[in-house]
């Protein structure tokens, strides 16, 4: 057994600090297996075989078999499965594929017994086996053949009018947003309920799922799309300034010579006006924004006369809803939930796959060479990796460790990262939130920094401190470059 193997076992995190436990939030939904990677026939990646419930004593197979065998086993045929559709795929087609590579048998609900009967080799999360259960959050991979994936879809599936635009299996909706899982359509199905409704929403999730993009699809099926949406970051809105910053000032106040600006209130008439990280404002700069989430009404700093903006508020915070000010919270009719990549692991190499198709101009020729017909070419290993990693940074980390990937990869696929499977960090114990920057000593600083690889976007928010700036003024006082 190689070190990749050792290092994916039953709860090891690979490039992680910590354990995690994939069964700990198993699902009462009926048990699948997602297929997360094939050799030749990487196009069927998000495809999945059902087990019929409740278990009935028959045993299923996995292969290229049409017809059930001789001993009474029942091939089992591949679907893309979506809340409002399927389509039957049929059979495994690879040739190296065994007419019967797999045998299964549902033990109860919440287990599948798994036998390997043909060519090559078996390993569940990593160890070589011959015969095992698997539960929720296994991986199993037939050696150099394909992996499957033990999760759950509802029972339900498909019973309900499509709630989407029509896009290809596995690919991103017109929103950007990748995924097949329930997490993913329940997100979609969320968009399409908030959207056509014109009222204030707040959208929240783990830094990097990708709340922006949920944030733009609302918007961009909203009778307001024909506007531009007016965006801003509301850890930058600076405390003495945001009067001005969100209500606009009339000509010459509150200084001589200070152009009039019509604020982002103004900016935003008609349209929909877009906070990120608005649980960074603290409760005495959210209790501004009570009065406009009411009626709309506002004053120009300045002006005698109140103004009303036609504005549909929509904020995004990665804070715990408890967090927000309580009467800020009740103004806000819609909450949308974005899951994080520890929800929707099934999701994960389809998201690596999209996001390897469409790098920057400037990586792009990095990138190609992995590329055939469009198909990035994936170690298995790095597939098993990344879908049983304990994501922080979620969508935007799982880029990161592509890209650690990509340039690690000398060959002519993407394989797995030593650094990957690196020992875990000497824990270093975090400041609390929102610290006094003057009791953080240079090295608590030194430490959070190497953390996260430089990035002060990560830094500031780690140490818990309340802006960039405020990170910026601490780094001077500390002389680190």
């Amino acid at each position: 057994m190689t070190s990749s193997d050792r290092a994916l076992g039953d709860t090891t995190v690979v490039g992680g600090d910590d354990t995690l436990d994939l069964n700990a939030n198993a699902s009462t939904d009926p048990l699948v297996l997602v297929l997360i990677w094939s050799r030749k026939e990487p196009g069927r990646v998000g495809e999945l075989v059902r087990l019929p419930h409740p278990p009935d004593g028959t045993v299923f197979t996995i292969g290229r078999a049409i017809d059930p065998s001789d001993d009474g086993s029942v091939p089992l045929q591949f679907r893309r499965l979506r809340p409002h559709e399927q389509e039957r795929t049929g059979p495994l087609r690879a040739a190296h594929v065994s007419r019967v590579q797999l045998r299964l048998e549902l033990r109860g609900h919440r287990s599948i017994e798994v036998e390997h009967v043909g060519r090559g080799g078996m390993r569940v999360n990593g160890r070589e086996l011959q015969r095992t259960l698997v539960r929720q959050g296994d991986t199993i991979e037939v050696v150099n053949r394909f992996v499957l994936l033990c999760t759950t879809r509802p029972p339900d599936w498909p019973s309900r009018a499509a709630c989407y635009e029509d896009f290809p299996f596995g690919e991103a909706d017109a929103a950007g947003i990748v995924g097949e899982s329930p997490c993913a359509w329940a997100l979609r199905e969320r968009i399409a309920f908030v959207a056509a409704r014109d009222e204030h929403s707040l959208v929240f999730g783990p830094s990097g799922a990708g709340k922006e993009l949920a944030v733009r699809a609302i918007h961009d099926r909203s009778s307001r799309k024909g506007a531009r949406m007016v965006s801003r970051n509301a850890s930058t809105l600076p405390e003495g300034l945001i009067d001005a910053e969100l209500f606009g000032n009339i000509r010459n106040y509150p200084n001589p010579g200070m152009p009039a600006r019509p604020g982002l209130l103004g900016e935003a008439h008609g349209s929909t006006l877009y906070l990120d990280e608005v649980g960074e404002l603290p409760h005495a700069l959210q209790a501004h924004l009570l009065r406009v989430l009411d009626n709309g009404e506002y004053q120009r700093l300045g002006e005698a006369r109140p103004r009303v903006a036609d504005v549909r508020f929509i904020g995004a915070t990665n804070r715990n809803l408890g967090d927000l000010k309580h009467d800020f919270l009740g103004r806000v009719t819609h909450r949308v939930r974005v899951s994080g990549l520890n929800e929707r692991p099934d999701d994960v190499p389809l998201l690596a796959r999209h996001l390897l198709r469409a790098p920057e101009p400037a990586t792009r020729k990095v990138v190609e060479r992995f590329l055939v017909r469009g198909e990035p070419l994936l170690s298995p290993h790095l597939i098993v990796a990344l879908t049983r990693h304990r994501f922080r940074g979620h969508v935007r980390e799982l880029a990161t460790l592509l890209w650690r990937a990509v340039e690690s990869s000398p060959a002519d696929y993407i394989d797995l990262p030593p650094t990957l499977l690196s020992p875990p960090p000497v824990s270093v114990p975090e400041p609390p939130r929102l610290a006094d920057p003057s009791a953080l000593t240079r090295e608590q600083v030194v430490a959070v920094m190497r953390r996260c690889n430089g990035v002060k976007e990560k830094v500031w928010r780690e140490l818990g401190l309340r802006n960039r700036y405020q990170l910026k003024r601490l780094l001077r006082k500390l002389e680190i470059a």
